[in-house]
């Protein structure tokens, strides 16, 4: 294994812990080959499994009517075990919000999010089981860290979302997704090598994976630099989302805590240093708080860093955790905030919060069997 960069956070697992068995959607297509080949298959198996896979969602062998019958439980061990079963959904906004419940091959716990929109569809997928960047305000972070998910288990919600709305799950008739957002529970670029290995399966052309937009999958960090900088020597188009949440490092050092290793300006210059590469804005988050985070002042102060920058700001209404001591901001220092960052150019929207009811907002995720 080769050593992390300097300043690069590393991941241990705990002591016991049972990796998720390979599945094909943690292998390149020659991978993916030369494992068939040594299951004692012909290496073309290996497209017919992503065929069966990516394109047509098909899981069970008994399905898959061109490979021969001796050879279909073989290779669905092999290559297609099961990582992850449904505990439950639970929907609300007249069933166009969906949020799954799963339970991981070692009993762990996810979830992710499905939102119909009008003309659009949006997933917001897990990365990693819990989160260790302790943000203060958000239920998945004060769980801690339980352990990084796999390429193949990050790949699987979305295949799983792409199957629901093919066959007419979500109500408004059979879709495809739009848009995926790697926002779910986890820092994403904590596990940094297996979403870069998801979003290449989700890009690769079919039948080799999803063959989904890097322009419709955006990537969220609280800016560990070193792997903000990394990704954006990968050639992506993705957007980058930055949970920034303060403007300054005394306020910020508190509600994002790894802001006492890496400061705003570092942060906000790896940014544009993505920008630069991927010709993408970033995309800026910032959860507003009832008089912690949602002066005026901060406003200006966020304004002056972001003029003239590609960037937007994404204004986030702090949606409610159970125990908290903070909730969202007055109407009349929102609208304040907008029109102080406006002031400036910078171009900004509030977002449209979907699913409180069921704890699926943003900072909510939690994965409970409550």
């Amino acid at each position: 294994m080769a050593p992390p960069a300097p300043g690069e956070l590393t991941f241990v697992a705990p002591r016991g812990a049972k990796r998720p068995p390979r599945h094909l959607a943690d292998l390149s297509p020659g991978e993916r080959r030369e494992a068939v080949a040594a299951a004692g298959e012909k290496p073309f198996r290996a497209r017919q499994l992503s065929q069966h896979y990516f394109s047509r969602f098909e899981h069970s062998p008994q399905q898959w009517t061109d490979i021969p019958a001796a050879a279909r439980e073989k290779l669905a061990a092999e290559l297609l075990p099961e990582l992850m079963s449904v505990v439950r959904h639970i929907s609300c906004d007249d069933d166009a919000t969906r949020k799954t419940l799963w339970r991981l091959h070692d009993g762990t716990l996810v979830e992710s999010v499905l939102m119909r929109y009008p003309g659009r569809v949006t997933m917001c997928i897990s990365s990693q089981a819990g989160c260790g960047m302790n943000c203060p305000f958000c239920a998945t972070g004060q769980a801690g860290l339980d352990r990084n998910l796999s390429t193949a288990e990050i790949v699987h919600q979305i295949v799983d979302g792409m199957r629901a709305l093919r066959d007419g799950e979500v109500p408004g008739g059979p879709s495809r997704l739009s848009n995926i957002v790697f926002m779910g529970m986890g820092e994403p670029l904590a596990n940094y090598k297996r979403v870069i290995g998801a979003i290449r399966r989700l890009t690769d052309p079919e039948p080799d994976g999803l063959g989904l937009s890097q322009r419709g999958i955006t990537v969220s960090t609280v800016g560990l630099v070193p792997a903000m900088l990394r990704f954006a020597d990968e050639g992506f188009t993705c957007r980058l989302a930055v949970s920034l949440h303060a403007p300054d490092d005394e306020l910020r050092d508190t509600l994002v805590p790894v802001n006492t290793r890496w400061k705003v300006r570092e942060v906000l210059d790896a940014a544009w240093e993505y920008a630069a590469k991927s010709g993408r804005r970033v995309s800026i988050e910032y959860a507003l708080i009832r008089d912690i985070n949602d002066q005026a002042w901060r406003a200006d102060l966020l304004g002056r860093l972001l003029k003239g920058k590609r960037v937007h700001v994404n204004l986030i209404p702090l949606n409610p955790t159970p125990g908290s001591k903070w909730t969202a901001s007055r109407p009349e220092d929102e609208a304040e905030f907008v029109r102080t960052l406006a002031s400036h150019g910078v171009p900004v929207t509030v977002r449209d919060t979907r699913g409180q009811e069921i704890d699926g907002a943003c900072g909510q995720l939690a994965a409970t069997e409550r």
